[in-house]
Formats: structure tokens, C-alpha cells, sequence
């Protein structure tokens, strides 16, 4: 390693340690008031610390609060969101015969499927997200999910069209 790259390495190290004693108590009091649990709180604010650690460069940081805020925020949103998600499939899951009740194993890999579905569409508007669901999973016609979301027929055909090119570009990437 040549001295340029050890004073930057070392450069870096006083950042993030100086970073994280700075505003750790700020940002876990936040979080701890926000989420309502000690642990959740103290795990979130890891998380955050974890993803500024893998910033290429932290000493460009020049509002570390709202830096900080803004990736909670987003940690925040997805828990939720993904809590949410856990919750409506148990809801259905309740509402079935227990005879068909999933495994386990069967259930942990729903959930996680269900997450990566949420994930891919995120990228979709409201109501283009409806209109994919509706399409492919409930199997609706096109008319019918087009009075339902307000829009015209082919704005439904765009929506899906929409949907399955994400989908399509997902499974080549895999």
C-alpha cells in the first residue's frame, strides 16, 4: 500500500469514528422514540451506521443529521412496509382451512418471495402496481381493472406491459 493510500485509509477511519461518536446517541434516541423499542432502535441505527461505512467516501459528508435521517427514514419505510406485507399474508393464511396450511419452510419462502415481488414493483406508480396485481395475480380483464383504477384500457395494457418488463429484467439479472 503506498503512504497516499495509508493517510487516506486513515483519513477515512478518523471520519467514521468520529461520524459515529458524534450523532450514535442522537440518532438511537430518535429511532428509540420513533420505533418505541430499545432493540429495534438499536439495531436500525447499526444498520444506518453499516450503510455509511459503505459510502465510498465519508469525509464528503457535509450534513451528517440528514444524511443519517434520511437513510433511517428509508430503513423505517421498508421494515414497515415489510411488516405490513407479513401481516396481510397471515391475514389470507388465517382465512384458510388448516388442512392447507403451509410448512415452515413453506412459509418463510412465501414471505420472502412476497418481499421480493414488493421490492420489484416499488419502482411502479400506484396504480400501475394495482393494475399488474389485478391482472396477473386476481386474474382480472383489463375492462375491469380500467373502471376500477379510473384509466383507460390501454393505460391498463401499459401498466401490465410496465410490470412484466420489470419482471423480465429482474430474471435476467438472476
Amino acid at each position: 500500500m503506498t503512504h497516499v493510500a495509508l493517510a487516506s485509509s486513515s483519513v477515512r477511519q478518523t471520519v467514521l469514528h468520529s461520524l459515529f461518536g458524534d450523532h450514535h446517541g442522537w440518532l438511537l434516541s430518535r429511532l428509540r422514540a420513533r420505533l418505541g423499542c430499545t432493540y429495534d432502535a438499536a439495531d436500525m441505527a447499526a444498520e444506518v451506521f453499516a450503510q455509511v461505512v459503505a459510502l465510498s467516501e465519508p469525509q464528503a459528508i457535509r450534513e451528517p443529521r440528514a444524511l443519517l435521517t434520511t437513510i433511517a427514514k428509508r430503513l423505517m419505510y421498508d421494515t414497515w412496509r415489510r411488516r405490513d406485507l407479513e401481516r396481510a399474508y397471515l391475514e389470507v393464511l388465517a382465512l384458510q382451512p388448516e388442512a392447507f396450511a403451509p410448512s415452515p419452510e413453506a412459509h418463510a419462502l412465501a414471505i420472502e418471495a412476497l418481499l421480493e415481488i414488493d421490492t420489484l414493483l416499488a419502482g411502479l406508480s400506484s396504480r400501475a402496481r394495482t393494475a399488474f396485481l389485478c391482472s396477473q395475480v386476481d386474474g382480472m380483464k383489463y375492462a375491469d381493472i380500467a373502471e376500477l383504477i379510473g384509466v383507460s384500457t390501454i393505460r391498463v395494457r401499459q401498466y401490465v406491459a410496465k410490470g412484466l418488463k420489470l419482471c423480465c429484467q429482474q430474471l435476467r439479472h438472476e
